[in-house]
C-alpha cells in the first residue's frame, strides 16, 4: 500500500459507517476515534495500557491515552494527515481484538482468568 492511500483522510460519513460495522464499540468525537475499556481495577489498567502501548509501537502509529482507576480511554487520530485514516482503523481493530480477547469463550487450553473471584478480576468485558 502507497504511502499516499495509508493516510487518505476519510469522511465523518465514512468514519460512522466503518465504526458501526467494523467497530461498534468506538465512537468518533472532536476529530478521534475512541474506546473506553472498563477494568476491574487499577491492576487491569495498567495492563490495558500497557498492551495498547506494545500494539501502537510495533504499528508505529500511537494513540492518546487517558487512564483512571477503572479505566482507559484511547483515542486514535493520525497527526500527520489530520484526520482518521486507515492507521487509526488497523490499530484500533487490533486493540480492540487484544483488550476483548476472552480464551475462556474461544476454547483451547487456556482457561482465563477466573469469572467468580474478584482477585482475579480484570476486564470488564463487553458482552
Amino acid at each position: 500500500m502507497s504511502e499516499r492511500a495509508k493516510d487518505r483522510v476519510y469522511s465523518e460519513d465514512e468514519i460512522a459507517a466503518r465504526l458501526q460495522s467494523e467497530l461498534p464499540h468506538w465512537r468518533y468525537e472532536n476529530g478521534w476515534i475512541r474506546r473506553r475499556y472498563r477494568t476491574a481495577s487499577w491492576k487491569g489498567t495498567l495492563m490495558v495500557i500497557n498492551a495498547v502501548g506494545h500494539l501502537a509501537e510495533a504499528a508505529w502509529h500511537h494513540p492518546d491515552l487517558t487512564a483512571s482507576y477503572a479505566w482507559v480511554e484511547v483515542r486514535l487520530m493520525n497527526h500527520a494527515a489530520k484526520g482518521i485514516t486507515d492507521k487509526d482503523f488497523e490499530l484500533a481493530k487490533k486493540i480492540e481484538d487484544v483488550v476483548q480477547w476472552q480464551p475462556g469463550k474461544a476454547g483451547g487450553a487456556l482457561e482465563g482468568t477466573p469469572g467468580g473471584d474478584q482477585r482475579f478480576a480484570y476486564i470488564k468485558y463487553d458482552d
